[in-house]
């Protein structure tokens, strides 16, 4: 089994040793740095190399730079889709955006990590695990996102949190471990003048 497949299967691998994932990661590297490098008022060819870059697309989407991930092909966004500066995605395992999702600025979504074990951390393997965020979610400035995790549809994460764990539909949550907080009720629609 190649290092790639166990990579997409959520087994340990070497991804610093492995040909192929290297080449991978170099080519997404040098899109990112296309991308981050064109002008701000260039959107039709940040959107060309984010199409290239990115599994999938939809439409209505505007990514700020700077903008960094691994592979790109395992990332999927939905419609409406907005990231202010500073995303990051380590997207070694599928990370899914659903439709009309919002990211704050210099937020991080991370499906690496790293054995507990030092024997195996000191041989430079890893694991990745997918990272899913339904529809309707806002993500607060300066978050992360850790591996394996799922983030339910209408969900406000606040600024600053660390999401380890799951966080279901209809929910403000927020904190470092991050945690549901309250249900977002009908109330929230009426809170601002409009």
């Amino acid at each position: 089994m190649s290092e790639k497949e166990k990579m997409l299967k959520g087994l340990l691998y070497l991804a610093d040793l492995d040909d192929e994932l290297l080449s991978e990661r170099n080519r997404a590297k040098d899109l990112c740095f296309e991308f981050n490098n064109l002008k701000p008022s260039d959107e039709e060819n940040k959107k060309i190399i984010i199409k290239k870059l990115f599994k999938s697309t939809k439409e209505n989407f505007l990514i700020q730079p700077y903008f960094w991930c691994d592979y790109g092909y395992n990332i999927e966004i939905g419609r409406n889709f907005f990231a202010n500066h500073g995303l990051v995605i380590l997207d070694c395992a599928p990370v899914k955006f659903g439709d009309n999702v919002f990211i704050a600025p210099n937020c991080g979504f991370y499906t690496a990590g790293h054995p507990i074990d030092k024997e195996d951390r000191r041989k430079f393997l890893e694991y990745a695990m997918p990272i899913n965020v339904g529809d309707d979610v806002w993500v607060g400035g300066n978050v992360c996102v850790m591996p394996g995790v799922n983030i339910g549809n209408n969900v406000i994460i606040g600024a600053g949190s660390v999401v380890t764990k799951d966080i279901p539909d209809d929910t403000v949550a927020y904190g470092n471990p991050c945690r549901p907080i309250r249900k977002i009720t009908l109330e929230d629609k009426f809170k601002y003048k409009r």
